[in-house]
């Protein structure tokens, strides 16, 4: 949690087979485990607030504008333009202050209630939402976030990495930032811009997403599958570090989970 002790992660059996599987595969590949290539661009996240207090949020409900760099890849790594999952990272600069980022990972999903936490291999890239797949705790409530693509002047795009890239060099992408508790209609609370085409992934300071290290106080993840996830973060980033020297990372790696 930005701002927060770090608690020391709790292992047991399954933790460590998730970080052991997650570095195994980290270290094959030279890149993340999961969403090992993708594009980098940078954005604006715009909060409207709600004057009423009604997330119990602070930072959803005051009005803010935020810098934004995401990162928007293939979840499997599939080769060329077959279905795959698909990831949205964002990092939201400054969420809590100066130096104190927020880390929302998204996956290609469905709206539905249960759809809504499974992730959904996808052909067009701009098809369907884009969910935390866990519920977040938002104030008193549980509930998951998602991203809604607006298609404005994009017709059919596909999955593969030049596919994403096109589509950020045609126009400017809009998503509908939602949430919703079981029960409840999705609601907005943000507007996403991407604003700039695709550009290169630098060799040294790239971004490594982490919804865990990089949350706030009043909205974070729940405890649902938080330790297998942890561990499999740690796993990822431990496989990474350990790739053999000189070893480049592929197009687009070293800057997912």
């Amino acid at each position: 949690m930005t701002g927060q002790p770090v608690r020391a992660p709790r292992r047991t059996v399954r933790t460590e087979a998730a970080y052991a599987l997650a570095r195994r595969i980290a270290e094959r590949r030279a890149a993340p485990a999961l969403h090992p290539a993708g594009v980098m661009c940078d954005g604006t996240l715009e909060v409207p607030g709600t004057g009423d207090g009604r997330w119990r949020v602070p930072w959803l409900d005051r009005p803010g504008s935020y810098a934004v760099t995401v990162r928007w890849s293939r979840a499997l790594g599939l080769p060329g333009r077959l279905p795959d999952g698909l990831g949205l990272a964002l990092r939201v600069e400054d969420a809590d202050g100066a130096g104190a980022p927020l880390d929302l990972l998204l996956t290609s999903s469905r709206a539905g209630r249960l759809g809504r936490h499974l992730p959904l291999l996808r052909r067009d890239a701009l098809a369907g939402p884009y969910s935390t797949l866990v519920a977040y705790r938002a104030g008193h409530r549980s509930r998951v976030l998602a991203a809604f693509p607006e298609r404005g002047e994009h017709g059919p795009t596909g999955v593969s990495l030049p596919d994403l890239r096109q589509a950020l060099a045609r126009a400017p992408l809009r998503f509908d930032l939602r949430a919703a508790a079981p029960g409840e209609p999705w609601r907005s609370f943000a507007a996403l811009t991407l604003t700039s085409a695709a550009h290169p992934v630098p060799e040294s300071g790239t971004v490594s997403y982490d919804p865990y290290l990089h949350c706030l106080p009043e909205l974070r993840p729940t405890a649902w599958l938080s330790a297998l996830r942890e561990a499999a973060y740690r796993g990822s980033r431990a496989g990474r570090g350990g790739r053999a020297p000189g070893r480049p990372n592929p197009p687009g790696a070293g800057t997912g989970e």
